[in-house]
């Protein structure tokens, strides 16, 4: 039974088909970052992959994979001998979880050998299995922000270099990183996208009949996947071939001065920041060439290249979209024909254009020949920008009867908020919580894989056991209970849940306005935090779910930018919607600690007796325990105070809408000073 389903069935590759294909011709890319909704074969796609790259030739025993070619192999295993035995085997897929460690990726001290025997033995990561394959790591998103550096640093340089536990090893790394993440669980910092060379949005097909075909193929699969893998063979056959092929040729294919010129135009033209997106679409470019048999780059090369290598790194911060103008992209590049290449590379360029089947798309790996179908490329989905839309808005006062959109204006660096005590949630940027990373404060045993070792604790528990032991040398007998790992403090993520008030008096005087700023600011804090944020908002007679817990702070923007203002305030509705929520999100998520943010004039209209009622909801929320926060909106020269009441019963510390603003907040002390 094949493990996988083929690559070539995958119907509307597109794409992304044609993106991890550049990166396996040129590895040099930088690898490659598909960004979808659930459900569009992601990750088939990826394990797919492996299957029809072609194999490599290995050394015998070498825990590295190294290449038996190689002059100067940069293996630990080393040094070979002229005449050592050499494997072919496929290439290795492997898959890293997101709960992965630093030590499982990079490899550390083999403890056990370390411990038992005295031994200094380096134990290899991921890192070093992945070597001339493909690393993947599904919901790249959800992986610590150290380790994805960790990640792109390795795939950028070729090579790995361990520096713990008295272990100093380099080896070389070099394979395809693939990352595959759902925009809705959370973005990538945009500092992060960056070091991706590609990047794909897919989206599911639209068109009845190619999504009939998913199903149909599917379902074949399934029913018996070896002949449903038969009918795709000569397919994945040819598709090998066509990757040999184009890995051989790239390093042929010239980069003319004019395509190097239209490539720093195009580059220029898009404002990105840095050189690293002129490197990547001229290698990506070439690679494109390759595939296509020809040894020169060209204009339909560079227009590839900059289509998957450019959307990503113009985004400026989080809330920006990304995405490309391709009729922008045309004008730079022109209609002009490039100088023709010299005459031995002219020739070349015909010779080498191999067969390819005359309804196979041009820039994509052909698929789904053996049944007919053709493959439709997935349609790129590109959100709308929340910073645009925003500055579309109104910010102009209610009519009477009616609910008002106001807009938001340039966010700030807001104040810090934290909630209080020590957590032991995911590590972030917010709280004090016992992690992975930090200062060491302590140890403790040993409970599962990975942690840094603490070696004075570790003898300190073996020491009393030596003479029952019967150690007889100089060294001391361990066993794997003595084992003690370090315990360390540092900063965890948190559950921000923003409670906002969207009530008639909110809309007066533009104040909606003024609460958007300082919630997009506080978004742009936890996005950077690397918290998770939830929304509700009440007005009228109800209170709603606006935005369910989530990582995905550009969807938050995108709801607050929407919110309208208008009607009564049922701050007790809101409240209690507010304690359903948390008490939820104890139960899924029970070591991430909630935040609170409360956001409110302090009025209650809405029922009888609604101050009463809020207020007495406020004090059993408040008994629970909850870190909360009331920004307290009301503004004008007499001020009832109504929020500053609410903040006590519910146990939360008060801030004025004016002083979430840490910039203008400092320049009012020292101007007091």
């Amino acid at each position: 039974m094949p493990q996988h389903y083929p690559f070539s069935a995958v119907v509307g590759a597109g794409d992304m088909a044609l993106a991890l294909t550049l990166s396996t011709i040129s590895p040099a890319i930088g690898g490659v970052l598909v960004r979808g909704e659930k459900g569009t074969a992601k990750s088939t796609m990826v394990r797919a992959l492996a299957a029809v790259l072609p194999p490599i030739d290995v050394i015998a025993g070498d825990r590295f994979s190294t290449d038996p070619h190689e002059s100067t192999p940069l293996s630990p295993d080393g040094p070979f001998a002229a005449d050592v035995d050499v494997e072919t085997r496929p290439v290795r897929l492997v898959e890293l979880p997101v709960g992965a460690t630093e030590d499982r990726v990079l490899g550390s001290l083999h403890l056990e050998k370390a411990l038992s025997e005295g031994v200094t033995e380096y134990e290899p990561g991921l890192l070093a299995r992945a070597h001339r394959g493909i690393l993947y790591v599904d919901e790249v998103n959800l992986l610590h922000d150290h380790l994805v550096d960790l990640l792109l640093d390795a795939a950028a340089m070729g090579r790995s270099t361990v520096e713990r536990d008295g272990v100093s090893v380099e080896h070389a790394a070099r394979f395809v990183l693939v990352g595959t993440m759902n925009p809705e669980e959370g973005e990538l910092r945009p500092q992060l996208l960056d070091r991706f060379g590609l990047t794909v949005e897919v989206a599911a097909p639209r068109d009845p009949a190619a999504r009939v075909e998913v199903v149909r193929r599917r379902l074949a699969y399934e029913t018996d996947p070896d002949a449903f893998g038969e009918r795709f063979a000569d397919d994945e056959a040819a598709l090998t071939a066509r990757i040999e092929g184009a890995q051989k040729l790239v390093e042929q294919v010239d980069l003319t001065d004019w395509a190097l010129l239209k490539i720093a135009e195009v580059c220029a033209a898009f404002e990105v920041d840095g050189m690293r997106a002129d490197i990547v679409t001229a290698r990506a470019a070439a690679a494109h060439a390759a595939w296509h048999g020809r040894t020169v780059v060209g204009r339909e090369d560079i227009r590839a290249a900059a289509r998957l290598a450019l959307p990503h790194r113009r985004r400026r911060n989080p809330f920006d979209a990304p995405g490309i103008d391709e009729d922008l992209l045309d004008q730079i590049l022109g209609d002009d024909e490039p100088p023709p290449p010299p005459e031995g590379n002219r020739e070349e360029s015909q010779t080498a254009e191999p067969d390819s089947k005359p309804d196979a798309k041009p820039d994509a790996p052909t698929g789904g020949a053996a049944d007919g179908a053709e493959s439709d490329t997935l349609d790129a989905t590109r959100p709308e920008d929340p910073q645009e839309r925003h500055s579309q808005r109104g910010v102009e006062g209610p009519s009477a009867g009616e609910d008002t959109v106001a807009g938001a204006q340039q966010p700030y660096r807001p104040r810090l908020f934290t909630v209080g005590g020590t957590g032991a949630g995911e590590s972030g940027r917010r709280s004090r919580a016992i992690t992975e990373t930090g200062r060491r404060i302590g140890a403790a045993r040993r409970t599962g894989q990975g942690g840094s070792i603490h070696l004075m604790e570790t003898i300190r528990a073996a020491a009393p056991h030596q003479v029952a032991r019967g150690r007889l040398g100089q060294g001391l007998a361990f066993e794997s209970d003595d084992l003690r790992l370090a315990v360390k403090e540092g900063r965890e993520s948190n559950l921000i849940l923003f409670c906002v008030d969207a009530s008639g008096s909110m809309a007066a005087r533009k104040r909606m306005e003024q609460v958007k700023t300082a919630i997009l600011s506080l978004l742009m804090d936890a996005y950077q935090r690397r918290d998770k944020v939830g929304l509700i908002t009440f007005r009228h007679d109800s209170a709603e779910l606006a935005l369910p817990p989530t990582g995905s702070i550009d969807i938050a923007a995108t709801r607050l930018a929407e919110l309208p203002a208008g009607g009564r305030t049922p701050l007790a509705e809101a409240l209690l919607k507010t304690t359903d929520v948390l008490r939820l999100e104890r139960v899924r998520d029970p070591r991430r600690r909630p935040l609170l943010v409360v956001i409110t004039d302090g009025r209650a209209t809405y029922g009888d007796d609604a101050t009463g009622r809020a207020h007495q909801v406020a004090k059993h929320l408040g008994a629970t325990g909850v870190a909360s926060l009331v920004i307290d909106c009301e503004t004008g020269r007499f001020r009832m105070g109504l929020a500053h009441h609410l903040a006590e019963h519910l146990m939360a510390e008060y801030v004025p809408l004016g002083e979430i603003n840490a910039s203008a907040l400092t320049a009012l002390v020292k101007g007091a000073a």
